[in-house]
């Protein structure tokens, strides 16, 4: 079951299916993404899936494997990549590995969180050094 949920939230996302995405969420869910940060409520979740996601980027793809759950708390490893339209790095295809965590409530994810690796990802689209390493030491000020 927990698996089926997060592939359809993944699967929502890469078809740029915002609405469908946040409705794997509880109302009140809570989604902490890797570089935008976190949002809260299933309009805020849709909302930064449209204003940042799909903006910054295209041709996602997402698998997600190796999933566990206790019916409370549930994790799995992911693939996630995607071609940039970010300035300066248009074109270029970026993608890593991480973990997600997810608290669940009702049958829906109540909190999503993620652990990659950041500055992997922003070398392969083609960042200067010193723009890494300001968001790596950014995201550690937590």
């Amino acid at each position: 079951m927990f698996e089926a949920l997060l592939t359809r939230m993944t699967s929502a996302i890469c078809r740029s299916d915002a609405e469908g995405a946040a409705t794997c969420f509880t109302p009140d869910g809570i989604y902490h993404d890797g570089f935008y940060g976190e949002f809260k409520g299933r309009a805020e979740i849709a909302r930064m899936l449209r204003e940042f996601f799909y903006r910054d980027a295209r041709d996602f793809e997402w698998k997600v494997s190796g999933a566990v759950c206790d019916g409370k708390t549930g994790y799995a490893r992911y693939d996630f990549s995607y071609v940039s339209k970010l300035a300066g790095s248009e074109g270029k295809k970026a993608g890593f590995a991480g973990i997600c965590c997810c608290e669940l409530g009702d049958g829906l994810i109540r909190h999503y969180s993620e652990i990659f690796d950041r500055a992997p990802v922003l070398a392969q689209l083609g960042f200067a050094d010193e723009r890494i390493l300001k968001s790596v030491k950014r995201r550690t000020r937590g």
